[in-house]
């Protein structure tokens, strides 16, 4: 079972795949934990990682349990209680001067709305704050999967899978097979989804796919220390 998985901005997102309807796989990755304090990984040569794949059933998404510190023992005992529920997150909005005149903004609650928002003091314009999407792979070849050393902040040194910000014009397929590419150097072709994910903490919001190496070669990116 998963343990915990140090993604994009290095937030842990810990276990018990919370199924919907029957699963389509089950993924083991204990050692994925903080795979950069617990083992001296030093090979010059890329490699991938062992992992336990069952591919019975139907296709189905499934969702992760998210905490941003519960212990594991209380994340395990509280997968048969049924899915958890993310409480709401007060956000404060960080936006400063209007994004069309260029004055100062207060934070009000506006007329028929129930948040705070970021209001021009002048032209009084009401600006919107949205969640960032962050897409990636879980890339399978030879019953391993793929993954990648961060080279830059945040979370510089940490495991984690190919995965970044999608972009305007592309679909979060097609940004998943860029984000591999570019931190992997690896060509793929998706398989299926994988998981979705929300961390309203930090405004992200993750779609992992399944996919498969088009030809066994890959190398680290300008973004990877090394690949595993």
């Amino acid at each position: 079972m998963l343990r915990s998985l140090h993604l994009l901005l290095g937030f842990e997102v810990v276990s018990p795949f919370l199924l919907q309807g029957k699963p389509r796989s089950h993924l083991a990755l204990p050692s994925i934990v903080a795979l950069s304090n617990s083992r001296g990984l030093s090979s010059p040569q890329a490699a991938l990682l062992p992992v336990s794949v069952s591919r019975s059933g139907g296709g189905y998404f499934r969702a992760f349990r998210m905490s941003s510190g519960a212990s594991e023992t209380s994340a395990h005992a509280d997968v048969a209680s049924g899915p958890a529920v993310v409480p709401p997150v007060a956000h404060k909005p960080n936006i400063s001067f209007c994004q069309a005149c260029g004055n100062p903004t207060k934070e009000v609650v506006p007329d028929g709305e129930e948040k705070i928002r970021a209001v021009c003091t002048v032209c009084g314009r009401i600006h919107y704050e949205n969640p960032k999407m962050v897409v990636g792979c879980l890339v399978e070849h030879d019953d391993k999967i793929l993954l990648c050393k961060r080279k830059i902040e945040p979370s510089f040194g940490l495991w984690t899978l190919p995965a970044g910000y999608l972009e305007i014009g592309e679909s979060a397929a097609e940004g998943a097979v860029r984000e591999t590419l570019e931190e992997a150097c690896a060509e793929v072709e998706i398989v299926s989804p994988f998981a979705q994910l929300d961390i309203p903490r930090i405004g992200q919001s993750y779609i992992i796919f399944r996919a498969r190496l088009k030809t066994p070669h890959f190398s680290p990116g300008p973004e990877s220390l090394e690949l595993y």
